[in-house]
């Protein structure tokens, strides 16, 4: 086998344990692991949060404007909270970068219950801060049967 087949093989195996969320689904998840009111912050501030960092996406990855990258359903930087093993960071949640982009998001809730105990609170999202900061966001979980 080609070294481009290992390459589609190794490829394909990440991607299968990626995983994209449904918004009902994730809440249940969410509300399972105490972020309901977790510092603070409703239920619907996390989904409206996850929603636009990653679309719900645990594959999620983006590369900043610095340089840094951001991981996983919740966009976690490698600068302060992940270490990716390509550039230096503080790695505050004691974790892998490339962790945060399975299914399994236990570590990824670990680490964003970190992040809020900081100063910043959820405004460390950009995104949080411009789409779901003092609005209504009831919609995020109706419909949830939670």
């Amino acid at each position: 086998m080609g070294a481009g087949c290992w390459l589609l093989l190794a490829s394909l195996a990440a991607a299968s344990r990626a995983k994209a969320f449904g918004r009902c689904q994730l809440a249940h998840l969410l509300q399972q692991e105490g972020l309901d009111s977790y510092r603070g912050y409703s239920l619907a501030d996390w989904l409206c949060m996850a929603f636009y960092e990653s679309n719900f996406d645990t594959a999620a990855k983006s590369i900043n404007a610095d340089s840094s990258t951001n991981f996983g359903i919740f966009q976690i930087n490698n600068q302060l909270w992940c270490t990716d093993e390509r550039s230096p960071s503080e790695n505050l949640c004691r974790v892998s970068c490339t962790d945060l982009l399975t299914s399994d998001i236990t570590d990824d809730i670990i680490c964003a219950k970190r992040i809020v105990r900081h100063p910043q609170g959820m405004d460390a999202w950009e995104d949080w801060a411009m789409h779901c900061k003092g609005r209504d966001l009831s919609e995020w979980v109706e419909g949830c049967d939670l």
